[in-house]
This record gives structure tokens, C-alpha cells and sequence, in this order.
């Protein structure tokens, strides 16, 4: 089937990712190899070379943490995770497999072809993908070359908080107030503020950690609970004496702690356990293995203090905005940490009780998958799938209203179309619940406008249908299309101030100027204003680019403030 629209979000997460697509106005997971919703973000290279992703290379990273305890040797390792977090750096990751070094772009790459593989009646070559909100030009630029690498040819970037208030707003009976987007992921944390206006939702404030997420909530369990078990039942002197062997130490324990922190979001005890013989030995030649029963007391005094980082960046972000938690219509949770009781009740206390309607696993995927189905494909994608046989339709409805009625222009595209065209062609508009329908409306190469009516609160798929004069039908293309009903993303806006670092030559000092236009927060598209010069384009959905005038004679470079300088693209 030939899209129109991209249809296709991903949500690429540093533990856990998911693929989901547009059908007959849901959006839908599609299933992991292994019947999951999501898979983990994990890469490993066997002996053969092949690459393997998903639940395997988990468990073989897995393995091989925990050989590493035995030989106290972590070099060797083939397995990957996590390498989102460095998405953008330098960082290499060596493969003794393939006898070379792999970067977090490769890596990611290899994330994004296996989601494109649990479509199997399509080939996909458009997608959305989310980001956090606080990454940074590097960061967005490095997911567009892990897309590209992954062989998809149009990449549109959408922030996960975004993403998640799309696929809630959906949903919700609340069409007006201020939302707030808790989104603690694997590796990430964002706050996003949104203010919702007739079911217009607009973000107007932003904050986040980059650096924190479910790995900080697993390595605490480690610190606070599984390794103080293993001193007081084993001697482990010189491994704690050793700064590597402690690593290697806690890197193996962390996947105990990891089905600690998920078994304890459902459970009010859990018991650690392993194997004899998989952990090594203690200094005197005793093996080492767990037997320890954690209770919801001992995760609440391990997790809280990870929390409530994330609690004070959203608890900054609402009084920078002169807000209080009483005055959040809904407080989004998104993550597979915010499953935790633990959090849920610190931030009720803290904050405001969650909103616990959406999956948190899932909603970031779905909501990028709605979004996808308001995006068009790229003219060069459309034209390598067009079937000019079929006569060839532009239909330009709205992708999403508040409105419950729309005006929908329709028109022949007779250039794009190499089959015979009747002199009089009619096209039937019905909407997917056969409810309702347009009528016989004749159309031309000019075009004519059908107002089409829409059910409350959900996608609204339309087919269209051609007919000839003497009601024979004709084939075309598009053959549907669809309308959100009942919410709208408004403009995204900029998660940084943007402006030009100004060097001069005689003193050596360099200054930063923020661009009028370009503030934090300011909705894009958006055009740069300095000293009668301006951005070379406006901002757009996927970025901008700032335009340096060769007049200028002081050495000028864009950069975003609070940080080294970064390249121009957004």
C-alpha cells in the first residue's frame, strides 16, 4: 500500500524500544520477535560475526557481566546496551568479533533495522522517531544518521514528552489546563509543561536530565542493598579494594537489581537469586551467590533518592512557570520506572496524584505513530511508490481538529496519473463507521471541496472511492485518509537559547548573545534576528540552521549557551 502519510513511529529508548503504525486509525504495536510490546535496546556480535538485537543480546551481555566476574576481565565483551547515552560523543565501542570499533550511530542503527523487521507486509522507508527533549544538535543529529544507516530515507524527530501527550490527549476528557509529562526512562529524564486549550496542546516549558534514569535506580539497588549483602556474607576485600574488579562487580549485579526494581513495581517482596557457580569466588575461595528477600521498605529507601532528582527538576520547572502541583489538570507518567509505587506515591505527595490511564511502556511509541499520520511523506518517497496506473488524487485534509466538521479539497492529479482519466469523474468520501458519507461529488483537475463530518475523540479513517458517469468504479490513489479528532499538537518550541558566540580579536574575550526569536521556549518555525541578519530558514519541526554572512568580520560561531560549542543544526 502506498502512504501518503509517514504512519510509523519509533520510540528509541537507551533500555527498551518499540516500533508502532497507523491502522484503520489506532496506532498499534507491532510485536517483537518474541511476542513483546517493546524490546530491549541491546546488540551483540557472536564469534560468526552476526549481529544479533533485542531479548539475545540482552542475555548474552547478561553472560557475559557475569563471566567477567570470574576472570575479572570486561574488555572482552561483545554485548551492548545503553549506548544512547552517548549518541553524539566520540565514544567507541570495540568488538573483538568483528576485529574493530562500533559507534553509538552503528549500534542504533542495528536497534532501528530489527524494529523495520517486525513489519512484514510492507517495506517502511518513512518514520518518526522521538528523541528526549533535552538532547542536544549533536544528539539529534547522531539519531538521524543511525536512521539513515538503518536505510530509512525520510526522518522526522519528535520530543518523547510530545510524543506521550499526543497519544494521551487522545484519549482524555480533558480538553483544557496544564499537563505535566513525567518522563523517566531508561537512561533519560524529562519534564515537559503543556498548556491545553479546546484540545490544542502547545508546550511551553521544558527540563530534563540526560544523565538520568532506570540505570541510576539499578545501580542504587546495587549500592544499597545487593552489595552490603555480599560483604557481610563473603570476603570481598580486594575486590572492593580494586576500582575495576568493584565495577566489574557492580555491572554484574546490576541485572538482579534491574528484576528487582521491575518484580517490586508489582510485588511487595522479592527474592534475589542465583545460581551456584555463576558469581565466582570470595577471597577465601567461598563461593558467592544471593539469597536476599527485599520488601517495598528496603526499594523505597534505595530508589528515593534517584526519584526525587527527577521530582525537584519537575518541581523547578512548575515554579519557573509560577505554577503549583494543585494547578496540573494531569500529571502524564511515561517510563517503565514509573511503574514504581515507590515514585506514584512521592509524587502525590509531592506534586499531584499521576494520571495512570496510559501504558507508560507504550504511550511515547503510539503517540509518535499519531503524530506520523499527520506527516506527509517526502515527495521523493511518494514518487518511488506512486502507481501512476491508479488515477493519481491530492487530498489536503487537516491531519488533526478540534472541530467535529472539516472542509476537505480534493483534486485529479492528471501529470502524476498515466492511465485514462474520464471526462467526468465523482468521488464518495465515507467514513469508517459507514455513518456517514459525502454523497457523489463530481471532481476535476481544479478541485472541489467535500465537507466531511467527524466522530469525537479518536482518528476518524476515511475512504474515498472514484466513479465514472456510468458508476463504474475507478481506481485512485490515495484511497483514504484520516483525521485525529478531539486533539492538536501546536507549534514544539526550543529546548535552548540559540545565539552566536562573538571572539574579539583584540581583547581575546568571547561573548554569548542569544538571537531575538531564538530564546528558549520560543515556538518554531521561528526566524533569528541580529543586527539586521537573519536565519537562513525558519526552524521547523526537525530544526534550523543559523546563516553566518561572510560579511561579518568577528569570528562568529552558533552554539546553544551553558556548553561547549555545538554544530548549527537542530
Amino acid at each position: 500500500m502506498a502512504r501518503t502519510k509517514i504512519d510509523y513511529g519509533i520510540d528509541l529508548g537507551t533500555t527498551n524500544s518499540a516500533i508502532s503504525r497507523m491502522e484503520n486509525g489506532d496506532a498499534t504495536i507491532k510485536k517483537t520477535d518474541t511476542l513483546k510490546d517493546t524490546m530491549p535496546s541491546s546488540v551483540y556480535i557472536n564469534k560468526k560475526k552476526a549481529i544479533q538485537v533485542g531479548d539475545s543480546a540482552y542475555n548474552a551481555l547478561k553472560r557475559d557481566k557475569l563471566k567477567a566476574m570470574k576472570t575479572w576481565n570486561d574488555s572482552d565483551s561483545n554485548s551492548y546496551i545503553e549506548f544512547k547515552r552517548t549518541m553524539g560523543s566520540d565514544k567507541a565501542y570495540s568488538s573483538s568479533n568483528l576485529g574493530k570499533d562500533l559507534t553509538s550511530e552503528e549500534l542504533s542503527a542495528e536497534v532501528l533495522k530489527t524494529l523495520k523487521s517486525f513489519v512484514k507486509d510492507e517495506n517502511v522507508n518513512s518514520i518518526v522517531i522521538t528523541v528526549p527533549a533535552a538532547f542536544k544538535n549533536n544528539q539529534k543529529e547522531a539519531t538521524r544518521e543511525a536512521a539513515k544507516l538503518a536505510g530509512f530515507n525520510h526522518i522526522e524527530l519528535l520530543q518523547e514528552p510530545v510524543a506521550a501527550s499526543m497519544a494521551y490527549g487522545l484519549d482524555s476528557d480533558k480538553k483544557d489546563g496544564f499537563w505535566l509529562v513525567f518522563d523517566f526512562g531508561g537512561g533519560t529524564f524529562d519534564a515537559a509543561l503543556l498548556k491545553v486549550e479546546e484540545g490544542i496542546m502547545k508546550v511551553i516549558d521544558t527540563e530534563g536530565d540526560n544523565y538520568l534514569g532506570g540505570k541510576n535506580l539499578d545501580f542504587a539497588i546495587v549500592d544499597e542493598i545487593i552489595l552490603p549483602y555480599i560483604e557481610d556474607n563473603f570476603v570481598i576485600d580486594s575486590v572492593l579494594a580494586d576500582d575495576t574488579k568493584k565495577q566489574i562487580l557492580r555491572n554484574a549485579m546490576k541485572f538482579f537489581a534491574e528484576e528487582t526494581k521491575v518484580a517490586l513495581s508489582f510485588n511487595e517482596t522479592h527474592n534475589i537469586l542465583s545460581d551456584l557457580g555463576d558469581l565466582g569466588e570470595d577471597d577465601e575461595g567461598e563461593e558467592i551467590e544471593l539469597d536476599i528477600t527485599v520488601t517495598q521498605e528496603d526499594i523505597t529507601k534505595a530508589l528515593s533518592p534517584v526519584f526525587q532528582k527527577a521530582i525537584d527538576v519537575s518541581k523547578k520547572l512548575l515554579e519557573r512557570n509560577n505554577l503549583k502541583g494543585s494547578s496540573l489538570d494531569s500529571l502524564i507518567l511515561v517510563g517503565g520506572p514509573t511503574l514504581s509505587p515507590v515514585l506514584r506515591k512521592m509524587l502525590e505527595q509531592q506534586i499531584c496524584k499521576p494520571d495512570t490511564s496510559a501504558d507508560p511502556m507504550t504511550v511515547v511509541s503510539k503517540g509518535a505513530a499519531l503524530y506520523a499520520s499527520t506527516v506527509d511523506v517526502s515527495e521523493e518517497v511518494r514518487e518511488q511508490t506512486r502507481d501512476k496506473t491508479k488515477i493519481q488524487l491530492e487530498i489536503a485534509n487537516e491531519s488533526s481538529t478540534v472541530e467535529t466538521e472539516e472542509f476537505v479539497p480534493i483534486k485529479i492529479l492528471a501529470d502524476k496519473t498515466e492511465g485514462e482519466i474520464p471526462e467526468k469523474v465523482f468521488a464518495e468520501v465515507t467514513r469508517g463507521d459507514k455513518a456517514w458519507s459525502s454523497g457523489k461529488v463530481e471532481i476535476n483537475t481544479i478541485g472541489e471541496v467535500v465537507e466531511i463530518q467527524l466522530n469525537e475523540g479518536k482518528t476518524n479513517v476515511f475512504e474515498v472511492v472514484l466513479f465514472d458517469d456510468k458508476g463504474n468504479i475507478l481506481e485512485s490513489e490515495p484511497s483514504s485518509f484520516s483525521v485525529i479528532q478531539g486533539s492538536k499538537i501546536g507549534s514544539a518550541t526550543l529546548p535552548y537559547n540559540v545565539g552566536i558566540e562573538l571572539k574579539d580579536k583584540t581583547t581575546g574575550k568571547v561573548r554569548f548573545k542569544t538571537i531575538k526569536g531564538l530564546e528558549k521556549n520560543q515556538s518554531i518555525p521561528a526566524i533569528g534576528t541580529r543586527n539586521g541578519l537573519k536565519t537562513q530558514k525558519n526552524s521547523s519541526r526537525n530544526g534550523f540552521r543559523l546563516h553566518q554572512n561572510s560579511c561579518l568580520r568577528r569570528r562568529t560561531r552558533i552554539r546553544r549557551n551553558k556548553s561547549n560549542l555545538q554544530r548549527t543544526r537542530y
